[in-house]
């Protein structure tokens, strides 16, 4: 599956509004919900599993990036979402440094395969340099698009 395929273009996040990780996650969440037309109740549910999740360990890997995720009955189709803080975000990322990018990724419970390819696919294009030095970047959702579209065109460069 390619990386076009996983982010819902109408919920990415150009500048988060949010300033700490769970707010972050809850905004991303909603954008995610409100593009996929899921209801407000489920988009808490999601919001307070993908924070519990967080709590077990941050997703935060280092290099500016956290990729917080997780597996729930409420959805319906795996999906995901980009969202950029020119300021950072404290996400306890392995590195100690503050998180610029943040990729979102939820996943139905009933298909732990593709969740996982889907985690290598992310985590695959987020290790390139260029790719997270553009991201950050980017400033319009047009951009982060085109980004997207250009990483899938040359996954390995």
């Amino acid at each position: 599956m390619k990386l076009s395929e996983l982010v819902v273009a109408d919920a990415i996040i150009p500048e988060l509004a949010s300033t700490d990780r769970n707010g972050v996650i809850r905004e991303m969440v909603n954008a995610l919900a409100a593009a996929m037309g899921m209801s407000e109740e489920d988009a808490n549910a999601i919001s307070k599993s993908v924070i519990a999740r967080e709590n077990q360990g941050s997703t935060g890997f280092g290099k500016g990036v956290a990729v917080p995720h997780v597996k729930h009955p409420a959805i319906k189709r795996i999906a995901a979402t980009i969202a950029r803080s020119s300021a950072g975000v404290d996400f306890a990322a392995l590195d100690r440094a503050p998180v610029y990018i943040v990729v979102l990724l939820l996943s139905p419970p009933d298909n732990p395969d593709q969740h996982l390819a889907s985690m290598e696919n992310i985590f695959r294009h987020l290790q390139r340099d260029n790719f997270r030095r553009f991201l950050r970047q980017a400033t319009t959702k047009e951009e982060i698009i085109d980004l997207i579209h250009e990483a899938d065109e040359f996954p390995g460069g």
